[in-house]
């Protein structure tokens, strides 16, 4: 995912696209694929009447299906209705805590550089990375215009995946997100897999190459996951377990308790505390 182009396109796109941020979609919603056709065709409708270029929605909605793998990982996240135990032996916990300490090690001045800037250790960094994607080495295999916008149009979370649809626009229309990329079931993106409301608030060039690319650096991707717990209360210096300062940052990657206890527990061995 290249963003060589978003800093400029942004200034023109801003004043469209924060119209339609956090605001609930009016095309009717469903709970099959029956009328996932009629829905596309009512959001282009309602995106053009907020300035979409209809060009764009052309573009996106002729390769945008139904994707039932989506809905399918919606309904069925399972793991995280297990106890710690199960979780961390079921997502491999032992082996990523071994493994990001290898991580940590040859990635050291990159580590420095990110908890110098956003005040963010290795630890939750490589344990997000290590849980997200098994450091990289798979991001998912989804198209993520069509992931984002069957969530969107399910009745299930319509207002959350609406807003996140948007953000896909927008980054799709300043050539950051090219139509036919892939990743995870929900649309996510890149090594610590970024929802695209993420993306435009939070992505960051992590390597001074002057684009951020969350697939294919390592570096844009970590940066990016720190400047995100900043953005969402990280304090430096401040503990990251359950009842410590910086344990809400974590509660915002991810909803489930179970997961971010892991991210919690995985991150402390990894910094040696």
């Amino acid at each position: 995912m290249r963003l060589n182009k978003f800093l400029s396109a942004a200034l023109l796109t801003a004043a469209v696209f924060s119209t339609v941020t956090g605001v609930a979609a009016a095309a009717q919603c469903g709970k099959t694929s029956a009328g996932f056709d009629a829905w596309k065709q009512e959001f282009k409708s309602e995106a053009s009447a907020r300035g979409i270029s209809p060009k764009l929605l052309d573009k996106v909605f002729a390769g945008v299906n139904y994707n039932n793998a989506t809905i399918r990982a919606d309904r069925g996240q399972k793991s995280f209705k297990l106890s710690f135990d199960q979780f961390m032996q079921k997502r491999g916990g032992a082996a990523i805590i071994s493994r990001g300490k290898g991580m940590k090690k040859n990635n050291a001045s990159l580590f420095a550089r990110i908890e110098q800037r956003y005040g963010v250790p290795a630890g939750p960094l490589i344990a997000i990375w290590g849980m997200e994607t098994g450091f990289g080495s798979y991001m998912g295999n989804e198209h993520i215009l069509s992931a984002v916008a069957t969530l969107a149009y399910d009745c299930r979370r319509t207002e959350y995946f609406t807003d996140q649809f948007y953000a896909a626009l927008q980054l799709a229309g300043s050539g950051t997100l090219a139509m036919t990329a892939r990743g995870a079931a929900h649309g996510e993106i890149g090594q610590t897999q970024f929802l695209p409301r993420s993306v435009v608030k939070f992505g960051v060039d992590g390597d001074g190459d002057g684009r951020i690319d969350l697939v294919r650096s390592r570096a844009d991707a970590l940066a990016s996951t720190a400047n995100f717990l900043r953005g969402n209360g990280w304090q430096a210096g401040g503990g990251y377990q359950p009842g410590q300062a910086n344990y809400g940052a974590l509660q915002q990657w991810n909803a489930a308790t179970v997961y971010q206890q892991a991210i919690a527990h995985i991150g402390a061995r990894i910094d040696g505390e």
